[in-house]
C-alpha cells in the first residue's frame, strides 16, 4: 500500500552490510559483440529475450530491443578491472568513470571505439564523480580512503591520514589531473551534487550526502553520533553544503549543515516478499549467516564470513575454522553489524522512532528552484533558491519503498521520479515472486510545493535469483514534448521508458546481459546509464563501459532521435539537471508531427500534407523557404481548434515559425 506525506528510520543498504557485494572480475579479455536491436515495432517482445540469457562475465548472452549496441569496452589493467565501477560525469568528449580504486577518463569522440585517456588510482568508496568547468569532484566515504590517494587503506581507528569527504582535482589539463584540495566531513561523502547558482557566478556549491556513522571527534573535531536530544550539534539528521570559490578552489569549505529531516518519523515498512522468504529459508537450511538490520533479515555472503572465520581460527593457532569458531561468530555477528551501522534502540514509551539521518542522493534543478532528495525512507522536495540554505517544502513516504535512492525531474519541473534501491543493490529483486511495486520507481506530480503520487515503474523482465536487480541511476533523454528516461537496473540491464503519462509509464527499449554467474549471486550489471550528446553511456560495474544508440521504432521516430541529438552540453552531471532547449530544426518540427500522428491529434491527410510541406521547404532556401514555412504555420493555426491535442499543434506551429525566422 501507499502512505501519505510525513514520516523514516535509518535503514542500511545491503551494500553496506555485505561490504561490497558488487565484486571483482578476472582477466582483461575482449567481451561481447555489438548486437542490433531485435525488433523495431511497438509490440513488446513476448517471450522477453532478457529471460534465460546465457550467463558469463565476458561471454554472457545479450538481448536488445529498440537499442543498438555501439561499443563494449572493458576496464584497463588489474587496478580497475578488479574494482567496482561506479558513477559517471561528462566534459567535452570525455566521460569520467568513478571506481572504488579511483577514476578513469574515456575519450568517446568516437563512441564506437572509446579510448582510455587518463586513469588515476585513488582508492575510496564509492568515488562518485562530478565536474564543473576545470574542476573534478570525487566522493570518499569509507574508512580506507587516504588523503594521499595511496593504496593499502588505514588500519588505525583514528588517523589524520584518512579521507572521508570530498576530493577536488584541477582538470584544466585532463591528461594530468592535479589534486588540489579536500574537504573533510564527519560522515564522509557517499554521493555529492554540484549546484551552480546563476545568481552567484563566482562560486559553486556541493551538497554532500554521507551514509556512514560519524567518525570520532578525535579524528575530526565536532563529529558526533548522538541523537539530537543528547547533542544539538549531532552530525546526524543533516546534509553538508560546501562552497567552492572558483578563483581559489583550494579554499573550499563547509558553509552550512541544513537539518532538512526535522520532525520526520519512521515510515511503515513492507516486510519480505514471497521470493525473499523462499531465499531466506534456503539460506538458513544451508547454514548461512543471517542478521537483522532495522527489522529486515539479510543473508551475509560467504566472502564476508570466511575472512572472519579465518581470523578467529588464527587467534588459537588454527588454520581452519572449527565448529566452535563458527558458533562463536554466529553469537557475535549480530552485535558486530549493529555496531557497524550505529543502530539505536528506541526507548519504550518515548514515541515513534526518528526518521532518516541523511539522504542517499540529491538531484538539483536550479532553473526551477527545486531539489529532489532521495533520503532512505522518504522522498523530499527542497527549495534551493538560496543554494547555501536549502530547506524542505514537502516529504512523502511509501510502504512499498525500502530505500529512496535518487531523483529525476521532468524537463518542465512539474513531475519528479524517485527510485527505490531495495536492499541496497546487492540483492535479486526482479524475481517472479517479487512485487512489481518493490525496487521500482515512483512518479509524482508537483503542484504548490506538494508531491502527489501517480504510479510505479519497474523494469518488467523476470530475472534470476543470481542477478542483483533493482532501480538505480538514470537520466532524461531530450526527446521534445515527452518525458523519456533511460535507467540502470544493475543486472536487470538498461531500460528506456516513457513517463509522459505519469499514470501509465511504458518501457520502449532495453538492453541486458545474462547473469554474471549462473551458480551464485555475483554482483555486477550497470551502475549508471545516462544520455549525453546523442548516445547512452553505461558504467558497467564488473566489465567496463558500454555505449548504446536509440533506434527508431513505433515508440520513437528518427525525427525525435535527431531532435534529441540537437541538444548539446559542454559538461553534464546528471544530479545537476539543466533544462533542455531545442534549437529550431526540421527534425524538431518533424518530431511534433510524428507525435501528432501517434496520438491522432490531426487527421492522416493533414499529417501527410504538413510532412510534404516541410519536405519541400527543407529543399528550398531563402525567401522561398520562409514563405513555405509561414504558410504551413498559418494552415496549422486553422487546425488547432479542432485538434484533440491543440497544445501540441501550437507547439508545432511555434517550431515552424522559429524555422522561418532562422
Amino acid at each position: 500500500m501507499r502512505v501519505t506525506p510525513h514520516r523514516i528510520s535509518p535503514r542500511l543498504t545491503a551494500a553496506a552490510v555485505v561490504l561490497g557485494l558488487v565484486a571483482a572480475c578476472s582477466h582483461p579479455v575482449p567481451y561481447g559483440v555489438p548486437v542490433p536491436a531485435t525488433d523495431m515495432s511497438r509490440v513488446h517482445p513476448n517471450p522477453d529475450p532478457r529471460e534465460g540469457l546465457k550467463a558469463g562475465l565476458w561471454n554472457a548472452g545479450e538481448a536488445a530491443w529498440n537499442l543498438r549496441v555501439v561499443s563494449h569496452t572493458h576496464s584497463p589493467d588489474s587496478v580497475f578491472l578488479n574494482s567496482t565501477n561506479s558513477d559517471l560525469a561528462f566534459t567535452g568528449n570525455y566521460v569520467i568513470q568513478g571506481s572504488y580504486n579511483g577514476y578513469q577518463v574515456w575519450d568517446i569522440s568516437n563512441p564506437a571505439a572509446p579510448t582510455l585517456h587518463t586513469k588515476e588510482a585513488c582508492p575510496a568508496s564509492q568515488s562518485d564523480v562530478s565536474v564543473y568547468k576545470n574542476l573534478l569532484f570525487v566522493s570518499g566515504e569509507g574508512n580506507g580512503g587516504r588523503l594521499d590517494c595511496g593504496s593499502g587503506g588505514i588500519k588505525d581507528t583514528v588517523s589524520q591520514e584518512r579521507l572521508r569527504g570530498l576530493r577536488i582535482f584541477d582538470i584544466s589539463d585532463i591528461t594530468t589531473p592535479k589534486y588540489i584540495a579536500n574537504v573533510q566531513t564527519c560522515r564522509g561523502s557517499h554521493t555529492h551534487t554540484v549546484l551552480a547558482d546563476p545568481k552567484d557566478p563566482d562560486n559553486v556549491y556541493v551538497y554532500i550526502s554521507g551514509s556512514a556513522p560519524a567518525r570520532s571527534p578525535h579524528e575530526l573535531a565536532g563529529c558526533s553520533n548522538a541523537q539530537p536530544s543528547e547533542d544539538s550539534t549531532t552530525s546526524l539528521f543533516r546534509i553538508e553544503v560546501i562552497k567552492v570559490p572558483l578563483a581559489h578552489p583550494e579554499q573550499a569549505a563547509i558553509v552550512s549543515s541544513p537539518r532538512i529531516f526535522h520532525d520526520l518519523t519512521a515510515p511503515p515498512t513492507h516486510g519480505m516478499s514471497a521470493a525473499d522468504k523462499d531465499a531466506l529459508d534456503k539460506a538458513k537450511a544451508q547454514g548461512k549467516y543471517v542478521v537483522t538490520v532495522f527489522g529486515n533479515p539479510f543473508v551475509l555472503p560467504d566472502r564476508m564470513i570466511k575472512p572472519m572465520l579465518d581470523s578467529i581460527a588464527k587467534t588459537h593457532g588454527g588454520t581452519t575454522a572449527s565448529t566452535a569458531d563458527s558458533t562463536a561468530l554466529r553469537g557475535a555477528i549480530q552485535g558486530m553489524v549493529d555496531k557497524m551501522v550505529g543502530r539505536r534502540q528506541q526507548k519504550e514509551g518515548s514515541g515513534p522512532p526518528p526518521g532518516p539521518t541523511q539522504c542517499h542522493d540529491i538531484t538539483v534543478y536550479a532553473q526551477v528552484g527545486y531539489a529532489g532528495g532521495a533520503c532512505e525512507g522518504y522522498g523530499l522536495l527542497l527549495n534551493i533558491q538560496d543554494p547555501a540554505h536549502p530547506y524542505r517544502v514537502a516529504a512523502v513516504d511509501d510502504s512499498n519503498f525500502s530505500y529512496w535512492h535518487s531523483a529525476t525531474f521532468n524537463n518542465d519541473g512539474t513531475k519528479v521520479l524517485f527510485s527505490d534501491e531495495w536492499g541496497g543493490g546487492g540483492g535479486p529483486k526482479c524475481r517472479a515472486k517479487d512485487p512489481k511495486e518493490w525496487g521500482a520507481d515512483a512518479i509524482f506530480t508537483i503542484s504548490n510545493n506538494q508531491l502527489t503520487f501517480q504510479s510505479y515503474y519497474k523494469m518488467p523482465a523476470i530475472q534470476t535469483e543470481n542477478e542483483n536487480c533493482v532501480a538505480h541511476n538514470g537520466s532524461l533523454i531530450p526527446i521534445p514534448g515527452r518525458d523519456v528516461m533511460v535507467q540502470s537496473w544493475y543486472q536487470g540491464g538498461v531500460s528506456v521508458f516513457d513517463w509522459t503519462n505519469a499514470s501509465h509509464p511504458q518501457e520502449i527499449a532495453f538492453f541486458d546481459y545474462g547473469p554474471v554467474d549462473s551458480t551464485r549471486l555475483a554482483g555486477g550489471g550497470t551502475w549508471s546509464a545516462y544520455w549525453y550528446n546523442g548516445v547512452i553511456v553505461s558504467s558497467e560495474i564488473s566489465r567496463g563501459l558500454d555505449i548504446f544508440a536509440l533506434q527508431p521504432s513505433g515508440f520513437i521516430s528518427q525525427n525525435e532521435i535527431d531532435a534529441a541529438k540537437s541538444v548539446h552540453f559542454d559538461q553534464w552531471n546528471t544530479q545537476g539537471q539543466r533544462k533542455f532547449v531545442w534549437p529550431a530544426s526540421f527534425a524538431l518540427s518533424g518530431a511534433y508531427v510524428d507525435q501528432l500522428e501517434r496520438s491522432g491529434g490531426l487527421p492522416a491527410a493533414r499529417i501527410a500534407a504538413v510532412r510534404e510541406g516541410l519536405k519541400k521547404a527543407e529543399g528550398s532556401s531563402g525567401a522561398s523557404r520562409q514563405g513555405m514555412l509561414n504558410l504551413i504555420a498559418t494552415q496549422l493555426q486553422g487546425d488547432a481548434a479542432g485538434s484533440s491535442d491543440a497544445a501540441k499543434v501550437q507547439t508545432l506551429i511555434q517550431s515552424v515559425k522559429d524555422l522561418a525566422g532562422k
